[in-house]
């Protein structure tokens, strides 16, 4: 019989990151109103001056350097990561997703909070991280290992595998500030990946090598999650962290948005910030343009406005825009992209447009059929231009609406992926009948 302590010891035990109330605070300098960049010497020594007096002043007489801001680059992070999770880490840029990876690596500390982290840990923040320029790639190697604590004889082991992972057999004993910057990171991952670390921490450096390497990289890190090891992965690529994560952990702004599963996460992540209420009015203050859009309106089956369809319903578009001058050859067109940020198609409108688009307001309108879209989220951008002449107007992700199943023939097979369209195709049957031998 195992007793609750048991338990709770056990679990702690597969607990491999702990952070609590995670917060780390910048001091941003500020120049004064009216100072230029040039300092003299003069002014260098009244300013050294000035600070070792404050030193003696009390507290209550020292004035506060209004010329310095604070900025808090995380506030009261809060997450617990498992022995074998791989943790996707997203967010816009600003987010705090370095910061918090450099804390983790324990590059910088944080301000407050704390973190607890069991095992070795490998880090690849940046292309080159850890290695020491003047040293070859054999050496830098060995000198990663001593920095993780394994012996000479088990990166010896291992010594091999990362010289053919990386590529850079015949590179091996030049000094790696020669490497270009694609070799570095591959000798880079390949070192922090095969030298068994606990955890693996990685910061979107895979965009520097090419896909095939890319796609190596990728397979290593889900072979180092199924072996037991966790990976710590930030991206921007939403495709990606979907394939090799199970989990997602979204920054906004230095804190935890959601963490979860990382599909729904990601998907969240994709729509953050654009209209959900099935219809978005455009700002067109701009009117000296002779284009501009004006309304994108989302109708369902009954004529309602809405950002929710039934799977087994059609979805109509309206554009509402503006023109101020004729225009000749107008094509407008929208995009549709699924929570994964893949396109999933466009449409273009040129042919049932009149060939001079007069002076006034008009509206386009489109259909997308039912049982076309398969469930999911979706995500909206139009566009107008004048083909091989000039771009007119453009707006990325203005719209999102959502396609609940609600009894397609592909519901009994429930969250399975079964790609991004449903596929009416017409199928025929015949019967071969063979005679008797």
């Amino acid at each position: 019989m195992i007793s609750l302590v048991d338990v709770g010891i056990k679990q702690m035990s597969d607990t491999i990151i702990q952070v609590e109330n995670l917060a780390k605070k910048y001091v941003i300098a500020h120049q004064e109103k009216g100072v230029h960049g040039y300092k003299t010497f003069r002014g260098a020594m009244t300013n050294a001056a000035k600070s070792f007096a404050s030193v003696f002043q009390s507290p209550a007489k020292k004035e506060v350097n209004r010329n310095q801001e604070e900025f808090w680059a995380l506030e009261d992070v809060s997450f617990e990561i498992k022995q074998g999770d791989r943790v996707g880490i997203i967010g816009r840029n600003g987010a705090g997703k370095s910061t918090l990876l450099k804390i983790l690596s324990r590059i910088t500390e944080p301000t407050r909070g704390s973190v607890r982290i069991r095992g070795r840990v490998a880090s690849l923040l940046e292309v080159g991280t850890g290695f020491h320029p003047e040293l070859t790639g054999r050496e830098n190697i060995f000198l990663n290992g001593a920095i993780l604590g394994m012996s000479k004889v088990e990166i010896q082991r291992k010594f091999d595998e990362i010289v053919a992972f990386a590529e850079v057999e015949k590179f091996l004993d030049t000094p790696v500030k020669r490497y270009s910057s694609g070799m570095y990171v591959r000798l880079a991952f390949a070192v922090a990946a095969h030298l068994e670390p606990e955890l693996l921490i990685v910061d979107e450096v895979l965009a520097v090598g090419d896909a095939q390497f890319q796609k190596k990289c990728l397979g290593k890190m889900e072979d180092v999650g199924k072996e037991g090891r966790t990976v710590l992965f930030v991206s921007h690529n939403m495709a990606t962290i979907n394939i090799l994560c199970q989990r997602a952990v979204w920054l906004v702004g230095g804190r935890v948005q959601i963490d979860g599963q990382a599909e729904h996460v990601t998907s969240k992540y994709l729509t953050y910030g654009v209209d959900h209420a099935g219809e978005a009015v455009i700002n067109t203050s701009n009117l000296s343009q002779k284009f501009c859009f004006k309304r994108i309106t989302l109708f369902n089956s009954e004529g309602n406005i809405t950002s929710v369809f039934s799977v087994q319903e059609p979805i109509k578009i309206c554009l509402e825009y503006n023109t101020t001058k004729t225009i000749e050859g107008l094509e407008i067109s929208f995009q549709i992209s699924n929570y994964f940020g893949v396109i999933v198609f466009c449409s273009n409108r040129s042919s049932s447009i009149p060939a001079k688009v007069p002076v006034g307001n008009h509206i386009s309108e489109i259909e997308i059929p039912a049982l076309f879209l398969v469930p999911g989220t979706y995500s909206v951008e139009i566009a107008a231009h004048i083909p091989n002449v000039e771009f007119l107007d453009r707006h990325e992700s203005i719209l999102s609406f959502e396609i609940e199943e609600t009894g397609s023939n592909m519901a009994i097979y429930q969250d399975a992926n079964y790609g991004v369209v449903f596929a009416n195709l017409i199928w025929q049957e015949r019967s071969l009948i063979y005679a008797e031998q």
